[in-house]
């Protein structure tokens, strides 16, 4: 648990500019992937995110030379002294998309030892379909003292895959780039990460063709190259703030977006009567008046996003009426409602669903971070509730979001860390 909470002073508007940062689902896709290029690359618009430096010291450990910038969003990282295949546990288990290495990996060296993936509890996620791909282009796989072994020459191969599985789908690609002969993938995942990390892997010469569709080809190639690339604008980030903005009642342009990668989004804002335009790159919010109560249910891309859905939710709180808020994605993604009636919120989880009866006020609370987004929406309980809101384990939020105090500090909110006493720092705070 980190050395620190965030205290929110809420019921202030959110008002101004700030620049969306670069895609922290893309980047933790395509750090990985450099693995297999045969020359240095180097990638932009990294976000400074705790993900990408645990990502960091894993390059360094595998002998890679990292040379890591984040107040440039830039890093530089030369493959080619590679000489360890093993990602342990301690590496692996700070973060789910660890489990990239094993596709990179596989592909460039035919082996791979990685620890099992960590990261948030959101109940059961299984990588079997990652473990079906690898499987089907010819690797062995093992469990080794809770290691997972991957090994083989591996050669193109028709998968479809049982579900659609966003880092199924990336990390087979990484593997398939550099397989003997053409790989098929059906029923793949759609989001825009995957479209960036196909772009990457075809700037230092693999062939993958139909990312962003939900059939992919890819011609395997046993030689890649280098280069630079920048990487997306983060999709989920600029949902947050745009969430945010309305939570608050504020008016925030946010810069640097791609407004089609928002359209699940704006589209149920705009139902519950947020006023969203954008042009360009910029999308801009504002609410003046109350909100109404919607349904909302979590898709694939292009769908609404699992990972707005708590943000969201945070929302929903004080609208009119009753919403109905449907996880199809994940199946323990609502546990943040629960520190959220600490601030006054009314929901009733069944399941998968969720029924939040709006309150005209939340009122500040201390409340615990159990997951990234989570987090994220509580900081928005927080930015909405008159009173003072504690948000302890606020590590879980700097996993995936840059800066996010300072943005919000720089749109108005009043927001800053404060150190723990001890008694707070005894357990987790007790979980309060």
């Amino acid at each position: 648990m980190p050395d620190y909470k965030l205290v929110i002073d809420g019921g202030r508007e959110l008002k101004g500019e700030t620049q969306v940062s670069g895609g922290k689902n893309t980047s933790l896709a395509v750090v990985p992937a450099v693995l297999l290029a045969g020359r240095p690359c180097v990638i932009e618009n990294l976000p400074a995110i705790e993900d990408i430096r645990v990502l960091y010291r894993i390059l360094k450990h595998l002998g890679a030379k990292v040379e890591w910038h984040p107040e440039q969003k830039q890093m530089a990282v030369d493959p080619t002294g590679v000489n360890s295949l093993t990602v342990p546990f301690s590496y692996s288990q700070r973060m789910r998309a660890s489990y990239y290495l094993m596709g990179a990996l596989l592909g460039r060296y035919g082996r791979a030892e990685v620890g099992y993936p960590g990261g948030c509890d959101l109940g059961s996620r299984p990588i079997d379909q990652h473990l079906k791909g690898f499987k089907a282009l010819g690797a062995t796989i093992k469990d080794e003292n809770g290691m997972i072994v991957l090994e083989g020459k591996l050669k193109g191969a028709h998968i479809n895959f049982d579900m659609v599985t966003v880092g199924g789908t990336i990390n087979v690609m990484l593997a398939a780039s550099r397989a003997e002969g053409d790989t098929v993938l059906t029923n793949c995942a759609r989001e825009p990460h995957i479209v960036d990390t196909a772009n990457f892997l075809n700037r230092i010469g693999a062939r993958v063709r139909g990312a962003g569709t939900d059939t992919i080809r890819i011609r395997g190639t046993s030689k890649m190259g280098g280069g630079s690339y920048t990487v997306i604008p983060d999709q989920i980030e600029a949902g947050t703030l745009m969430i945010a903005a309305a939570a608050t009642r504020g008016n925030v342009a946010l810069h640097g977006c791609i407004p089609t990668h928002m359209e699940a989004l704006t589209a149920k804002l705009l139902e519950m009567g947020v006023m969203v335009t954008s042009q360009d790159d910029v999308i801009t919010v504002n609410l003046r008046q109350g909100h109404r109560a919607i349904r909302l249910s979590t898709q694939e891309y292009p769908g609404f996003p699992t990972d707005l859905q708590q943000p969201m939710s945070a929302l929903l709180t004080r609208a009119m009426g009753t919403s109905e808020v449907i996880e199809n994605i994940f199946e323990s993604r609502f546990k943040h409602l629960d520190e959220m009636r600490k601030m006054g919120a009314k929901a009733v989880i069944n399941g998968r669903v969720a029924h939040i009866e709006g309150v005209p006020e939340l009122h500040g609370a201390p409340v615990y971070a159990s997951d990234l987004r989570g987090g994220a929406a509580l900081v928005i309980a927080g930015l909405m509730a008159q009173g003072v809101t504690e948000v302890y384990n606020p590590g879980n939020i700097t996993r995936g979001y840059e800066h996010l105090e300072s943005k919000l500090g720089d749109l108005g909110a009043r927001i800053s860390r404060a150190p723990l006493d001890p008694e707070e720092s005894n357990g987790d705070a007790n979980r309060l």
